[in-house]
């Protein structure tokens, strides 16, 4: 094969064309959804079991794609390679599941030989087809029509147009799920706890808050010069003072010992409670993480102290922990 010369011009030109091509074909297909998409949709959301997508050749790309988005979205969801299906993995597909059948020309082998094995558990077939008329199409419970006109393939050969409009009917169809299903926020969170997302929405200022050893705390019975020591070992900048209950009464900073230094010069025996800021803020430990980082964002503070409903401290957070945790 001999690579012919293009120009710059001509290159820029075949890109252009085909994400025109590409977007005239979604134009067109949203144009002509209709109720039968409606159908797909209850379909789906009345599924008992999981939306088994199944595919072969490109459209099995776009399928194992599309079951990835149903599965993280709130539908349970597999992918079952259509030529797969035939030597074993038809076992994946039970009598509470959806079958969802990606073929653009409908007319699949690998894909009709699985029909009439769905037909006979009773598994609601949702086809996905460039070809109304195709087998495929006509042995399904609901066709969904994939229509295209054009392949952006200047042969008109290579799956392209067809396969984006299948992508984007597929994930139609998982969108319009989701929200008829009232899949929020913390839904999405759930199905992505290593994402960014997922970190904001599930970490609670006690998975990410110091306590115990690592908390430094002085009572209120003690000097300026023990509390610098607490803050050296602990390396929060900070010190909690505590009264006889274990409730924080005041908080001591980098801050305060520079103005307490000021004010006071030798400050080594001066009681702690000179220098502290007395009623310190504080956060209960259930409260999500990203709130406690906006208070103190809003408070233009480092360290924010968590108690319980008596008032006990169990904990303090600096602006690293949450920074640590990516929780910011």
């Amino acid at each position: 094969m001999t690579v012919a010369a293009h120009s710059d011009a001509a290159i820029l030109s075949a890109g252009k064309r085909t994400l025109a091509l590409e977007a005239g074909a979604l134009q067109t297909l949203s144009e002509h959804l209709s109720d039968v998409f409606v159908d797909a949709v209850r379909t789906v959301l009345a599924c008992q079991g999981r939306v088994v997508v199944c595919g072969l050749g490109k459209t099995g790309h776009i399928a194992r794609k599309l079951a990835a988005t149903f599965a993280s979205t709130g539908t349970p969801a597999l992918f079952m390679h259509a030529a797969e299906a035939l030597h074993g993995d038809l076992g994946m597909l039970t009598d509470k599941d959806v079958l969802l059948a990606l073929s653009h020309s409908g007319s699949g082998h690998e894909l009709l030989t699985i029909l009439p094995i769905a037909k006979r558990l009773n598994v609601p077939v949702i086809a996905m087809t460039g070809h109304p008329d195709s087998e495929l199409a006509k042995l399904s419970n609901i066709h969904l029509h994939v229509q295209v006109d054009q392949e952006a393939c200047p042969l008109n050969l290579a799956p392209t147009t067809s396969t984006t409009a299948a992508l984007a009917l597929g994930d139609a169809l998982a969108v319009a799920t989701l929200q008829a299903r009232g899949f929020n926020e913390e839904d999405f969170a759930r199905a992505h706890p290593g994402g960014a997302l997922g970190r904001r929405l599930l970490t609670r200022v006690k998975d990410v808050m110091r306590q115990s050893d690592a908390l430094p705390t002085v009572t209120e019975n003690a000097t300026v010069a023990q509390a610098l020591l607490e803050i050296s070992n602990k390396g929060m900048g900070m010190t909690a003072v505590l009264d006889s209950q274990g409730r924080a009464i005041g908080i001591f900073t980098d801050g305060d010992l520079r103005r307490l230094i000021e004010s006071q010069g030798d400050i080594r025996q001066v009681p702690i409670v000179v220098g502290m800021s007395p009623s310190p803020q504080h956060i209960s430990a259930d409260v999500l993480a990203v709130q406690a980082a906006s208070i103190m964002d809003e408070g233009r503070i480092s360290q924010l102290l968590v108690a319980n409903e008596s008032g006990q401290l169990v904990g303090a957070l600096h602006m690293h922990d949450l920074m640590t945790a990516k929780v910011i």
